[in-house]
């Protein structure tokens, strides 16, 4: 039995080699509550909906997006500027209206596995 870095903790192991290498792979506390935080912001049914429709169609305005939902457009930018803010969407202004996309290729690829643990179950 050894102590764990804060001292308060008994720290108890089979394999000292693995339990050692993760450790030494770990990120920071705010690395993982930046993710949680990713997470956190698919985990709403409605953004979940419009970060759907930017997978199917790479941009979108406001308007579209709470028509294809079926919501106020209210509603709409409330969420996405949960999304903004989180860096999972990014918009672009053509003269009076926003066009809505997916932040970047990593959005993309995170709903699609996710998509697909749901569609495999």
């Amino acid at each position: 039995m050894e102590k764990s870095k804060s001292d308060t903790v008994p720290v108890f192991y089979i394999e000292r080699a693995k339990v050692e290498g993760v450790m030494g792979k770990m990120k920071t506390e705010r690395f993982f509550h930046d993710l949680a935080e990713t997470f956190r912001a698919m985990s709403d049914p409605t953004r979940t909906k419009i970060i759907y429709a930017l997978c199917l169609e790479n941009e979108l305005c406001v308007h579209d997006i709470a028509a294809i939902i079926e919501t106020t457009n209210s509603a709409i930018s409330h969420q996405l500027r949960i999304l903004r803010n989180m860096k999972l969407v990014k918009y672009n202004k053509v003269g009076r209206v926003a066009y809505y996309s997916l932040d970047d290729i990593h959005i993309n690829n995170l709903f699609a596995e996710g998509l697909r643990h749901v569609e495999e179950k």
